[in-house]
């Protein structure tokens, strides 16, 4: 891969954002694609504002990706991914569940969180949104703690990531213990 990707992975505390990031990672190191990666834990507890930025190919000198450069943002949460909005470039991608998971900040200001709003407002600003409900996915799978390998899946369906469900399947039998592997494949390779 001789061109650069740049992904923004967001959410909050607990959803699984680092460990989706990690195995993006991961599978780019399996490939011998150069990678970086950076991640901002925001009050560092369940429910606290989530970012990573990876990049991958040739030539990177930092891992934080420019605004309006990301191919790619995958929102474990439609507020942080609204929030997330000016690092996509022109034409980029957004995979984004629907559920909502009232931040930390928004409860400690007073502030009113309107998730309904937040994806109508993706709607209208992103043409290649990708919306997951995740309510309805993680019943179907019968876990609501597999939301970020179902929104990595889907990711992956979008052809944005030089991965296969299968070489992500690798990676995540290398890196989680063998206990939870069956539902993280059921939730990889879920359909939308």
């Amino acid at each position: 891969m001789n061109n650069q990707k740049n992904i923004v992975l967001c959410g909050v505390g607990g959803q699984g954002t680092v460990l989706a990031s990690k195995l993006l990672a991961a599978a780019a190191m399996s490939k011998d694609i150069p990678v970086m990666s950076a991640e901002t834990i925001g009050m560092a507890q369940r429910g606290g504002s989530v970012f990573s930025h990876l990049r991958m190919g040739d030539n990177l000198y930092s891992p934080m990706i420019e605004t309006g450069t990301a191919d790619l943002i995958i929102g474990v949460e439609p507020g942080e991914t609204v929030r997330m909005l000016p690092y996509l470039k022109d034409h980029g991608h957004i995979v984004v569940s629907t559920r909502a998971v009232k931040p930390v900040t928004a409860t400690l200001s007073g502030s009113d969180y309107d998730a309904p709003q937040m994806l109508e407002y993706l709607k209208a600003a992103v043409p290649n949104l990708t919306l997951v409900n995740a309510d309805q996915a993680c019943a179907d799978i019968g876990s609501s703690k597999v939301l970020n390998m179902v929104l990595l899946g889907a990711a992956i369906r979008t052809g944005v990531l030089d991965f296969t469900i299968s070489e992500i399947e690798d990676i995540m039998k290398y890196t989680l213990p063998e206990k939870f592997h069956e539902m993280n494949l059921r939730a990889l390779n879920y359909n939308i």
